[in-house]
């Protein structure tokens, strides 16, 4: 049987890793969102699997593309650790996708896997329900 997630190391530094994502993809800082990313870096969404195999292969315009009508920003809505290790942090998060005048785009639950490769934390895989 699983514990319940106990290491709180990993999960700050988990947390503060989704912090940064989400600071960086909201200033459209594409290299901010790469050093948010470990890699390769795996998307699972809308039937579709796409890896990312180093830093600077994600590119915000793609995001943006699909984002939604209009799109101005995106924030957390829920983030909850399910496992929680030295190396590694899974959550199940929700976030919401807004545009400038304040209305809501979508919300979008999903589960985030974040790891620490060579000392350094980082995003690792994302399986969502978003476009």
């Amino acid at each position: 049987m699983i514990g319940p997630a106990t290491d709180s190391e990993a999960i700050d530094a988990a947390m503060a890793t989704l912090d940064a994502f989400m600071t960086a993809l909201n200033a459209r800082d594409e290299a901010g969102v790469n050093r948010a990313f470990n890699f390769p870096h795996v998307r699972l969404a809308s039937g579709t699997v796409t890896v990312w195999e180093r830093a600077g292969d994600y590119r915000l315009d793609a995001f943006v593309a699909r984002a939604g009508d209009g799109w101005r920003e995106s924030r957390w809505d829920e983030r909850r650790v399910i496992h929680a290790f030295a190396e590694k942090v899974h959550l199940a998060v929700q976030f919401s996708r807004w545009r400038a005048d304040g209305t809501l785009i979508g919300r979008y639950p999903s589960v985030w896997v974040v790891t620490r490769q060579a000392g350094k934390w980082g995003v690792q895989a994302r399986s969502s329900f978003a476009a």
